[in-house]
């Protein structure tokens, strides 16, 4: 080569693939190659495997003639065809006897040299000898004693590696631990400290109290010995103020006691029983974070009961709030605490029956999250740049045309005391009209007076359902339905034909109103069995201003008349007074000398006629009060019904 610089040729290599696609833009979509097994799975397919040996000589020899006739034509020497020798089947022959020389060698030679095969003789019955039976029973026990100790030593494998699995298990590390604390409560770091937050500022809460608990590490275990179930490697540091256990404890009481020490008197709980599967250290932050909430509370209402005026003042004394919702009631609101540190001697108050109001206790924690919520929401938002600048309720009032009184409502917000005094004023009410209808169905018989309840109510306002009826005669008695809608300091009765009526929260009031209503009944349920049977109704009144004058209501009468008009019935009753029943009869059907004791169709006096005009022959004698408690019945209605039965006159 010449000294000149070296020129560079590209070789390009040929295409070892084939082309299978070529886009618009020019690239060429290659087909992939074929895998190993492909190949060999496309090259076995070209194998006839029908075909004969001889065919295949035949082929072997026509594919070496035209191999043999070019290497001829080559050299220049000029053959006969194959298939034209006459020593071409002696040939073919030759090579076949030598194949199978060359095979019998082969198989000698692995038969004689044991390092190609071994070959184990064909085994043989050995029937002919006969192995005693005790020999048989020693091998079979002797490789079941082997097969038993090869699973006995793999079960106690496997029981080793559970029980380090176990271990490694309950060998929880700080650190998950602390992802695991980290996971449910919020924590921060302070240096070397690692400070959990156990209050509510998050959700509104304004109370002072800081709420920080303190993570520790515990290092008191020996790792090498054995690590009991309920170790865990952190621990939790409260502050002694929040240790424990504490409740709010609500209670309506008749009398009001000495207060000097009400602040002294321990009233506990038993502890809660902690849940199967919990840490330590949750059951423990759980208890502190009630005992900051319930002191939240307490907080809360002493600060409005000592702002709040009213007509009779609240009392505040250590832990307990006192109020009064009514004459001669007293609510009380305490805060009881145990630490348990050290057994407490239990005081006679908690030998009584538990008078809690568990709905209160219940409400009160609904109602401060929602002084949280008010809280949390109550915080300024951006002002319109264009916008006057006032108060929130001024401006929410234009948007929602709101009137004055609506406005006035905005501005006015209940405390959490007085909420929690209208709903205890209004559990109260509940109970006492509550147990003045039973008072009363248990203590009157007749009528039966019925209470409905029901059960979708407001935490100001429930409803009862009170039916006045007689036994026995419920389908045809249907006068008295009251509809008592009780509120926090007054009761609203609802006659069934739309009347109603305010009742105070005197329990005599509602007392003496439900008598005068069952005295009604009576009256009602006569006039309505005269209809049934056929009497006439002459006179009704709910208000008599006859007779003695009732300290409870007034009285009520009826007077119905027989279809034949020979008979009157006159019923008097009185919430007091009691049932009156007057019988009148015709003067013609008396028998008798006297007034009334004319016999025939005049007005006779002393037995001589002095009237002889028929149309007085239906004027009615003086009237005969019936002797009411020997009447027959079960009630009163049934005893009137026997009554009119004899008076109807037969057909």
């Amino acid at each position: 080569m010449s000294g000149g610089p070296a020129v560079r040729v590209s070789i390009e290599s040929s295409c070892e693939k084939q082309v299978q696609e070529v886009s618009l833009d020019g690239v060429e979509t290659y087909v992939p190659p074929l895998s190993m097994s492909q190949s060999l799975a496309r090259l076995a397919q070209r194998i006839d495997f029908n075909q004969s040996d001889e065919s295949n000589d035949e082929e072997a020899s026509s594919s070496e003639t035209p191999w043999k006739q070019e290497q001829e034509e080559e050299e220049g020497v000029v053959r006969f065809q194959p298939s034209l020798w006459p020593w071409d089947s002696v040939r073919t022959a030759l090579r076949g006897a030598l194949t199978e020389m060359c095979v019998l060698h082969d198989v000698l030679a692995v038969v004689k040299e044991k390092k190609y095969m071994a070959l184990d003789p064909v085994s043989q019955d050995n029937s002919s000898t006969k192995v005693p039976q005790v020999l048989q029973l020693v091998s079979k026990k002797r490789a079941l004693a082997q097969a038993g100790g090869v699973l006995l030593r793999g079960a106690d494998r496997l029981s080793r590696s559970v029980c380090e699995t176990a271990d490694r298990g309950r060998q929880r590390d700080f650190n998950s631990e602390l992802l695991r604390l980290r996971s449910q409560w919020k924590l921060r770091k302070i240096g070397d400290k690692i400070l959990g937050d156990l209050s509510y500022r998050s959700s509104g809460s304004l109370f002072p109290h800081h709420g920080t608990f303190e993570v520790i590490k515990n290092t008191d275990i020996d790792l090498d010995k054995k690590i009991p179930d309920d170790y865990c490697p952190l621990s939790v540091h409260i502050p002694s103020d929040l240790q424990g256990s504490a409740y709010i404890k609500v209670s309506i009481q008749r009398t009001a006691p000495d207060i000097g020490d009400l602040g002294t008197v321990n009233l506990f709980r038993r502890q809660p029983k902690s849940r199967a599967g919990a840490q330590q250290w949750h059951v423990q932050l759980e208890a502190a974070q009630n005992v900051l909430l319930c002191k939240e509370i307490l907080s809360q209402l002493s600060r409005e009961a000592v702002q709040l005026k009213s007509q009779i003042p609240h009392i505040v004394v250590k832990n307990h709030i006192i109020s009064q919702p009514f004459p001669g009631l007293q609510l009380s609101i305490s805060l009881c605490h145990s630490t348990g540190d050290k057994k407490k001697q239990r005081s006679p108050a908690e030998n009584k029956p538990d008078d809690h109001l568990y709905v209160l206790e219940h409400n009160l924690h609904q109602l401060i999250r929602e002084f949280h919520k008010q809280s949390l929401t109550s915080l300024a938002v951006p002002q319109p740049a264009s916008g006057p600048l006032g108060p929130k309720r001024v401006r929410v009032a234009g948007p929602l045309a709101l009137d004055k009184t609506s406005i006035a409502a905005l501005h006015s917000s209940e405390g959490l005391l007085d909420k929690i005094i209208k709903q205890a004023k209004h559990i109260f009410l509940r109970s006492r009209t509550a147990r003045t209808i039973d008072s009363l169905a248990s203590r009157i018989e007749d009528p039966q007076i019925q209470a409905h309840w029901s059960n979708i109510n407001d935490v100001y306002e429930s409803s009862v359902k009170v039916l006045i009826t007689s036994h026995g005669y419920e389908q045809i008695c249907k006068s008295i339905q009251l509809q008592l809608n009780i509120g926090v300091e007054q009761i609203r009765v609802v006659h069934r034909d739309g009347r109603v009526i305010t009742l105070s929260h005197q329990e005599q009031e509602l007392q003496d109103f439900l008598l005068s209503q069952m005295s009604q009944h009576q009256v009602h349920a006569v006039q309505q069995l005269a209809k049934v049977m056929g009497w006439h109704v002459l006179s009704f009144s709910n208000h008599v201003g006859l007779g003695a004058i009732e300290n409870i209501g007034n009285a009520s009468a009826v007077t119905v008349t027989s279809p034949n008009g020979e008979h009157a019935i006159s019923v008097r009753n009185g919430p007091e007074q009691g049932c009156r029943v007057l019988v009148q009869r015709v003067r013609g059907a008396c028998v008798g000398g006297g007034v009334g004791g004319g016999v025939g169709g005049g007005v006779g006096v002393g037995g001589a006629e002095v009237v002889q005009d028929q149309r007085w022959a239906q004027l009615r004698g003086g009237h005969r009060e019936v002797n009411w408690s020997r009447m027959e019945g079960r009630n009163f209605i049934y005893k009137m019904e026997l009554l009119m039965a004899a008076l109807t006159p037969c057909p």
